[in-house]
């Protein structure tokens, strides 16, 4: 028997053995909530990673600070940290939102609450936090632990 456990050096999303060979992937487009969800069952709707392509449009993460779901993941949910801008990928739309309080983004109905579960939020360390979605006319709110990250602005 031959271990494998060293043979998957890919970390491009959605872990596609080929995808150094294929094209550059293309960003999301940035559209408003209403666009973004209009005809879609909020039910299954849940955050999305955001790729490379989707950062360089939202400028980087300079400046910025960001929710994952996983430590090693691509962050699902990007925000100003001094500012009063966050966006969120949903439905493969990036979507913007305006800050509505110290950790609360909303965009219409559509509205993101960022939480450090022990420690605020620091640059340059990774913290466990907590991001809490709720989706226009859906019943309950949607919880996701995952872990947070601030970033100097250069």
């Amino acid at each position: 028997m031959v271990p494998l456990s060293a043979c998957n050096s890919n970390t491009a999303p959605g872990n596609d053995e080929e995808s150094q060979f294929g094209a550059a992937p293309t960003p999301a487009p940035v559209v408003s909530a209403d666009e973004a969800l209009d005809g879609i069952a909020v039910e299954v709707v849940q955050p999305e990673i955001m790729t490379n392509a989707d950062l360089v449009v939202l400028g980087g993460l300079e400046g910025k600070c960001d929710v994952r779901l996983t430590k090693i993941a691509y962050p699902s949910f990007v925000f100003e940290r001094a500012g009063q801008q966050g966006w969120i990928k949903l439905n493969q739309k990036l979507i913007p939102l305006a800050r509505a309080g110290e950790n609360l983004f909303v965009a219409g109905d559509l509205q993101v609450t960022i939480r450090g579960v022990d420690e605020p939020l620091e640059i340059d360390e990774q913290r466990e936090a907590e991001m809490i979605l709720l989706l226009p006319e859906a019943k309950d709110e949607l919880g996701f632990r995952g872990y947070g990250q601030c970033y100097e602005a250069e």
